[in-house]
């Protein structure tokens, strides 16, 4: 006898083609960026179909149009229905950090988990010429060769700590067990790697996005950095990689030894060359008005905190206080061209009148050109606001977080390292605190040179130990997803602490939201053996 309190699920559900019979659905593929973003924004313009307009459109007319329509009449939406693809190869994670700040951004980087970074090499900036040049360089370089030298050690020897105390089970395949305690042991080792540390990372984002990101890049205070944003506006503009190149070539010849006729009537369209955003990137350039507002704003902070001691921060996350709109604009200003945090900005900023905060306000605006968005900061008025003082590696799993809005500080020395837990069990405590003492002595003598750009090169020999501060602005549900995906055992002990701190802080400040959280409790024991 069935049980009537058990009801089948209803059969699942097939598109009914027959009640709709008009509604044509189909993927496009084949078509370049621009020229796909040209037969998309013809939807508003014409009634020809996506296949129509297709046939139609050649790389010119879609020139033309873009030319017209988004440089002319600022219809920027039309360059996010063009994407492309990059690779970018052998730059330093303190530019890759750079790089992939854009809240429209979809891509992949190395990780630092998975894959040894002892032989990636790294990024050494120009010093220029002369003695002082010379011995700069030679400290430069010196620290980071040790610095690498000291991760092949930890790597190595937080292996072994690691397989004396987690036994392999019996049922485990030995390959699958030796790859998971070397992830556990590079997520340790990667604390003595350097700002500098080369890495590869691809990137997809939508013409729009990239034309932003190359005039950020453009005017960054790091000359790898400006470099970078050239190298993609080259590499939007130039023949891009094609990845059937040699096989259509191989085909053609083919062709040519069975008609040379039907060869050169196709050769055009098998060996021809794309250019992924020749048009929308073209006008790209360095974003005067953020390096405008970054000087003027860094002058007014030191002029208002007049040489303070950046107070000593007890919790890695807190959750700040709603603020008036005007309070928190200004400080959240502030906050990006310091080191100081969120509370103690505020006070100052609270202090002043209200006259003098609207003159700060005013220096995020009065550099802002026709075509600017405003600043990140005027994102204001979300509820969740965390202010998080964390090492730069885990940071960088943080970073990925792109629907809430994050207001980075500089990298410094300032803040001191984080220290993972089983390094004095391992006998490594005093060395690793030898080894950072050693990395900042020589930021700080570097930043003191008086060599180029001394104070933005003395970064990059900073270890990913090394903490930096940033808010995080969100929603209760981005809150929620942080929380619960960032707290799991198979992640990285850093970031799971600043998670489940974000959960911690709403649950003491709204008790009754506590239960929709479902995090996992960062403080019991992890089977290292879990991925």
């Amino acid at each position: 006898m069935s049980n009537p309190s058990v009801t089948a699920p209803p059969a699942e559900k097939k598109p009914d083609t027959k009640a709709s019979p008009s509604v044509n659905v189909f993927a496009v593929h084949g078509a370049d960026p621009e020229v796909q973003a040209y037969a998309m924004a013809k939807y508003s313009r014409s009634a020809l179909s996506m296949k129509e307009s297709l046939k139609e459109i050649n790389d010119q007319k879609a020139e033309q149009f873009l030319n017209t329509f988004y440089f002319q009449y600022g219809h920027r939406s039309i360059a996010d229905l063009a994407h492309v693809a990059f690779a970018i190869e052998k730059l330093s994670l303190l530019a890759a950090i750079a790089l992939v700040d854009e809240q429209r951004w979809d891509g992949q980087e190395r990780s630092t988990r998975y894959q040894n970074f002892k032989k990636s090499g790294y990024y050494t900036p120009d010093f220029g010429a002369g003695p002082a040049a010379d011995q700069t360089r030679a400290l430069f370089t010196g620290t980071i060769n040790f610095l690498f030298a000291e991760y092949e050690v930890y790597s190595e020897g937080m292996f072994r700590y690691l397989e004396e105390r987690t036994p392999k089970p019996p049922a485990m395949d030995q390959g699958q067990y030796d790859r998971t305690l070397k992830a556990r042991a590079f997520d340790l080792s990667r604390y003595l790697l350097p700002l500098s540390t080369n890495t590869s990372l691809g990137q997809i984002v939508n013409a729009r996005t990239l034309e932003t990101q190359i005039s950020r890049l453009l005017a960054s205070p790091h000359h790898e950095i400006r470099n970078l944003g050239e190298l993609l506006k080259q590499a939007a503009r130039e023949p891009a990689f094609n990845v059937g190149d040699a096989r259509m070539k191989s085909a053609l010849e083919k062709i040519r030894n069975i008609s040379p006729s039907l060869a050169d009537e196709v050769a055009p369209d098998l060996l021809r060359e794309v250019r992924v955003s020749p048009t929308l990137v073209k006008y790209a350039n360095a974003n005067v008005y953020e390096i405008e507002t970054r000087r003027d704003l860094r002058q007014a902070a030191a002029e208002l905190m007049n040489g303070a001691t950046i107070a000593e921060q007890i919790h890695s996350v807190v959750l700040l206080d709603d603020d008036p709109l005007d309070i928190e604009l200004a400080t959240t200003l502030l906050y990006a061209q310091c080191h100081y945090s969120y509370k103690q900005l505020r006070e100052a900023v609270t202090a002043l009148t209200a006259e003098r905060r609207a003159e700060l306000i005013e220096l995020g605006m009065k550099h802002r050109g026709k075509h600017d968005e405003l600043l990140r900061p005027f994102c204001a008025g979300q509820r969740f606001r965390f202010d998080v003082l964390m090492d730069v590696g885990g940071f960088r799993d943080m970073h990925r977080h792109r629907r809430c809005t994050q207001i980075e500080q500089g990298f410094t020395h300032l803040h001191g390292f984080d220290e993972p837990r089983e390094l004095a069990p391992a006998g490594l405590h005093s060395r690793y605190r030898a080894d950072m003492k050693r990395a900042a002595d020589a930021a700080a003598t570097i930043a003191a040179s008086g060599v180029p750009e001394a104070e933005a090169s003395a970064q990059y020999v900073l270890p990913l130990a090394y903490r930096k501060r940033c808010l995080f602005n969100m929603d209760f549900a981005e809150t929620v997803y942080i929380s619960e995906l960032r707290t799991t055992e198979a992640g990285h002990q850093s970031y799971r602490e600043v998670a489940y701190g974000m959960y911690d802080a709403v649950r003491k400040k709204y008790p009754a939201m506590a239960k929709y959280f479902r995090v996992t409790n960062v403080n019991e024991p992890v089977d290292l053996l879990k991925r």
